[in-house]
């Protein structure tokens, strides 16, 4: 059991060595935060999706946004687009799951939105399509995903892409990444 602890601990590390390094990730990242700042200043709003640890994901980063982070301030256009259950169930259900985002970012996405697309493998079919709306409707497009994404990566606006192949060390990084984002974007937005 220590040995499988430690083999954590050191992947994590290595990961967070990689981050440390990598200059352009971190600009990459700081972009993302002044473009969605401009864009929630300007009364728009931002929509998040993933699958499984990234729905989870997404949907953490939405309620920092939404409710509060570090400050108390007004509360923010942000939503993970699967937290209706009854409606990505009858999507699912009707269209296939692959609609289930894409059909969503149809239905709420206008121009100068923000779409936070989070994919460990960048392969997920259903965030590639909501990425697809998005692009449509003239949407910002911001990514997170691993570095196995590059399908997703091309489609993206900006995208923090996480070294590592490991799903589990991407998702830290999402996560951690994403608190990031959201303090830089309630600095900038509350001071």
């Amino acid at each position: 059991m220590k040995s499988t602890i430690l083999q954590n601990l050191e992947s994590h590390a290595q990961v967070l060595a990689a981050v440390r390094r990598d200059i352009d990730l971190q600009e990459i990242l700081a972009e993302m935060a002044t473009v969605a700042s401009s864009s929630l200043k300007q009364g728009n709003k931002m929509l998040l999706c993933g699958n499984g640890g990234s729905a989870a994901d997404a949907q953490h980063l939405a309620a920092e946004l939404s409710g509060r982070y570090l400050l108390d301030r007004d509360p923010l256009f942000v939503e993970a687009l699967h937290v209706n259950t009854s409606y990505l169930t009858a999507v699912g259900n009707d269209y296939g799951f692959a609609e289930v985002f894409r059909r969503a970012v149809q239905a709420q996405g206008r121009a100068g939105d923000i779409l936070i697309a989070l994919s460990t493998s960048g392969k997920s079919e259903n965030v590639l399509l909501a990425i697809e709306a998005a692009k449509e409707r003239e949407m910002i497009v911001l990514g997170f995903t691993g570095q196995q994404g590059n399908a997703m990566v091309d489609l993206c606006d900006l995208s923090l892409v996480i070294p590592s192949a490991e799903t589990p060390r991407i998702q830290e990084f999402h996560l951690f990444l994403g608190h990031i984002l959201c303090e830089l974007i309630e600095t900038e937005l509350f001071g």
